[in-house]
Order: structure tokens, then C-alpha cells, then sequence
């Protein structure tokens, strides 16, 4: 685990494989959009890391994070195309080309994150997974983004009635732009990497993201309330050019699986470790946080948007999740 801590930091020489054995017979570009501090990179540098000793060398990886190969639309056509290798991002992101995916981003679908991780890489997850291979990508696994909560500048949000009115970045799930929508918001898509400017411009009032991606792109300095409502589990996606994986070996396949598999699970566990610690920091720098929220005022609302996705997808996916979560 102190490995995979200690990676935040790494210098640049390090973070794009400079040290690396002559003769690396295969050469893996992984990309995402989070900034260095995020535990996107600490997940990636560990894969790194690892892959390259494990296969002796002859896979190398180099990292371009902070949005460096474009965004996110932009890595997952280059991973597409393989001009990039492996890309991180939203799995909201893929949802244009895996409609069934938007699942996964429905609001209180995950009460808890032992259900999510249970679907995610269970046989559910593994449907979904799938559907990807026809896209030129396969899924390597889910990484975690975390549950995201409210921030914006007017006030706490305790109730679906405190969003009225606010001009609301929101990404590109369909399902949350339904659910600001139906709380009297205005949701704008507006690119991550183009958020931090239109908070601190006005252009919108509001946004939300899990606690960490609030710390990382630091929008704490243009945000003066958080509010925990966990309305909606946020996984990413970690998915690599299905024709790259298959031109490695078969031993070099297994490490980049079983290496992505425990990254993920390390990340996982250090989101959930280092959350409350985050959120004491945002206190610390002057952030006020409202853990007075009405959760079920918000669950009784966003029936309409679960109905939205079964008009366009069907119910049985939705059925699949609510079902075990009941079982647990």
C-alpha cells in the first residue's frame, strides 16, 4: 500500500517511462483528464509500476494525465482508434456508444458501495463490459470516481427544492441532466476541464462531483457550499484498444489484467479511506459542509428518471440492481 501511496509526486521522467529496459517489446500510452494529485494518477502509476515489473521490461507505460491527449471524448476516440492505448474516464462518457452503461449512472441506484462494486464485477458489470468489444475497446474494470455531492455558491442544499433556479454544470449523463432538470435547475454540459472558469466566471452556479475530483481541480476556491447528497455512484471506466491487448502476448495479457484488477481495488479502498479526511480539509479551507440532507425526499423525485431509461433501454437491467441490492 506504500508503494501505491507514494506514487502522487512521481517525477515526470518517472510518470512517462523514461527508465525503461531497450528492450521493451511493447509500448502502452495511458491517458485521463484528472490532475496529478487525483487518485486517478496514483491508480495509474502503480499500473505502471507494476505491468513493467512483472512483464521484466517488455511492456512499457507511459502516462499522460491531466487531460495532455485530449478530452475525454477525445481519449476514448484515440483509444478507439489506438492511437491511444489505454484511457480513464467517466463511465458517462461511453454511454454514447453503450446506452445500456447509463444504468449505472441512475440516481440511488447504489445505496451502498459494496452493491455497486458487486455489479460493476459481477455478471452485470461483465454484461455491460461486453457491449464495449464492438467499439474497438475492451474494459479492463472500474475504477471509482466516488458518490457525487452538490457544490455551488447560494446556499445548502437539504432538500430538491434548494436547487431551483440554479444554473447547474452537470456532465453528459442523460440521467442526471433529467434529474437536475426535474429539480428546477438548469443543467449546462460544460467539459471538466473547462468548469473551474465558469464557476469562478459565473457562468454557472453549481456542480457535482465526488468529494475527491472537488479537491483535485480545487473548485473550492470558486465554491463556497458542499452539500453530501450522494445522489448518484460516479464509476469510471479503464478500457484498452481491443486490438492492442490482443497483439500482446498471452502472459503480457494476463499481467495487465491482474495489474488493472488490483490498481482498481486499491483505488477503490483509498477513495473510501481518504474521503472524510478530504472533506475535513475543504473544511479547513473554508468550505461549509451540510451533511443535513433529506435523502429521501430525493429518492421519492427521481422515480421519472429511472422511468426515462427503461422507456429507452428497458427494465431489466435496473431490475438485475435492485434485486441484489435487496439480497445483500
Amino acid at each position: 500500500m506504500k508503494a501505491f501511496i507514494k506514487t502522487i509526486g512521481l517525477s515526470a521522467a518517472l510518470m512517462l517511462g523514461a527508465a525503461i529496459p531497450a528492450s521493451a517489446d511493447a509500448e502502452l500510452k495511458l491517458a485521463h483528464a484528472a490532475p496529478e494529485s487525483d487518485l486517478q494518477q496514483t491508480l495509474s502509476v502503480f499500473f505502471k509500476e507494476e505491468v513493467e515489473a512483472r512483464s521484466n521490461g517488455s511492456i512499457k507505460v507511459s502516462i499522460f494525465p491531466a487531460g495532455q491527449l485530449g478530452n475525454d471524448a477525445q481519449m476514448i476516440d484515440g483509444a478507439r482508434s489506438g492511437i491511444i492505448d489505454i484511457a480513464m474516464s467517466g463511465l458517462n462518457n461511453f454511454t454514447g456508444l453503450v446506452p445500456q452503461a447509463g444504468v449505472f449512472e441512475l440516481p440511488f441506484i447504489f445505496p451502498t458501495r459494496d452493491i455497486a462494486y458487486k455489479v460493476l464485477d459481477g455478471e452485470i458489470g461483465a454484461g455491460i463490459s461486453a457491449e464495449f468489444t464492438q467499439h474497438g475497446l475492451m474494459v479492463l474494470g472500474y475504477p471509482e470516481n466516488g458518490y457525487r455531492n452538490i457544490t455551488n455558491k447560494r446556499g445548502p442544499i437539504k432538500k430538491p427544492e434548494d436547487l431551483a433556479g440554479l444554473q447547474m454544470r452537470v456532465n453528459n449523463s442523460r440521467a442526471l441532466n433529467d434529474m437536475f432538470a426535474l429539480f428546477g435547475a438548469n443543467p449546462q454540459q460544460i467539459p471538466v476541464a473547462e468548469l473551474y472558469t465558469a464557476l469562478e466566471t459565473g457562468v454557472v452556479d453549481a456542480q457535482d462531483h465526488p468529494v475527491g475530483i472537488v479537491v483535485s481541480f480545487k473548485f473550492n476556491e470558486v465554491q463556497k457550499y458542499l452539500s453530501l447528497t450522494q445522489h448518484a455512484y460516479s464509476p469510471l471506466a479503464l478500457v484498452i484498444n481491443d486490438q492492442k491487448f490482443k497483439g500482446l502476448s498471452a502472459e503480457e495479457q494476463k499481467i495487465v489484467t491482474e495489474v488493472a484488477k488490483e490498481a482498481i481495488a486499491k483505488q477503490r479502498d483509498l477513495n473510501v479511506s481518504k474521503e472524510e479526511e478530504m472533506i475535513a480539509s475543504l473544511e479547513k479551507d473554508g468550505m461549509a459542509v451540510n451533511r443535513d440532507v433529506d435523502a429521501a425526499a430525493f429518492q421519492e423525485k427521481v422515480r421519472p428518471v429511472w422511468d426515462g431509461f427503461i422507456q429507452a433501454n428497458g427494465d431489466e437491467l435496473v431490475n438485475k440492481i435492485v434485486e441484489l441490492g435487496k439480497s445483500q
